[in-house]
């Protein structure tokens, strides 16, 4: 096999890996400053720039105090640390359950209204367009620069928070698994020839 082709293998990997979920565990542990807080949680974030939809997936638990808010803030000046305002619309998500200690959210959201963001983000991160927003947003996701908070009476600067990451997607680890022992053979062939 030759370095090109081994090279080709790996960007297609790393072109795929360019995942638009996203998914995080939410604890008072990751919270700025950090607090005690027995609340747990999962978020899974799908967002499809081409069709400006944003999908949230919200499951929560044993939270201290009724919920508040729950928005997703970006961008933080280095990844998973660290705050930052709110990105999307306020003052929480539509239809988030207010005043609970557990439960779930499911909605996805047109990301080419304006209605959608915090109109501060489109202003700092956007150049005052939503495509910018978009564009500012999903970079962040792909950084780690953004994470999913839910406010509540306990804590109202925010009870249990999580980083989003990438995940990547199902081919991802298809090409990984085809092409890693490919790479590998070529570089041991490379490293006979030299000897």
């Amino acid at each position: 096999m030759t370095k090109g082709a081994a090279a080709a293998i790996l960007g297609l990997a790393c072109l795929s890996a360019n995942a638009t979920v996203f998914t995080a565990n939410l604890s008072g542990a990751v919270e700025a400053p950090p607090n005690a807080s027995p609340g747990t949680g999962t978020v899974t974030v799908d967002f499809d720039v081409a069709a400006h939809t944003l999908t949230i997936d919200v499951t929560f638990s044993g939270l201290l105090a009724g919920t508040t808010a729950a928005h997703i803030h970006c961008c933080t000046a280095l990844p998973e640390t660290g705050t930052a305002g709110v990105a999307t619309e306020l003052p929480t998500f539509t239809g988030f359950p207010l005043g609970v200690t557990s439960g779930t959210y499911s909605h996805t959201f047109d990301t080419s209204l304006a209605a959608t963001w915090n109109p501060n983000f489109i202003t700092n991160f956007g150049g005052g367009t939503i495509a910018g927003a978009e564009s500012a947003f999903l970079a962040g996701l792909g950084n780690g620069q953004a994470y999913l908070n839910l406010h509540t009476e306990f804590a109202p600067g925010g009870e249990i928070r999580g980083f989003l990451q990438p995940v990547p997607e199902p081919a991802t680890f298809a090409l990984l698994a085809l092409g890693t022992p490919v790479v590998l053979l070529a570089a041991r062939r490379r490293g006979k020839r030299r000897n």
